[in-house]
């Protein structure tokens, strides 16, 4: 595990240390989840934008044209 520095402003941290300790966890444990979820964040966009790049209009026309044209069955209509 690796020790870093990090300069905060004192409102973040503040907030920070408030939030951790509404969710009973520590400072440490609230900015590695946080800095984990952008990490996640940033890497699912990139994978979505290469996926995007990947595809064709023509594909998904092609595979679109490959589903039935019929009626949903009762247990998937929103009833909203």
């Amino acid at each position: 595990m690796s020790a870093i520095s990090v300069r905060l402003p004192d409102s973040i941290h503040n907030m920070a240390r408030e939030i951790a300790s509404q969710d009973h966890i520590s400072l440490n444990q609230f900015i590695a989840s946080a800095v984990a979820e952008k990490i996640s964040a940033l890497t699912t966009e990139t994978y979505l934008a290469q996926r995007a790049a990947r595809g064709s209009v023509d594909k998904f026309r092609s595979a679109l044209a490959k589903v039935p044209d019929v009626e949903p069955e009762p247990f998937d209509v929103d009833r909203h």
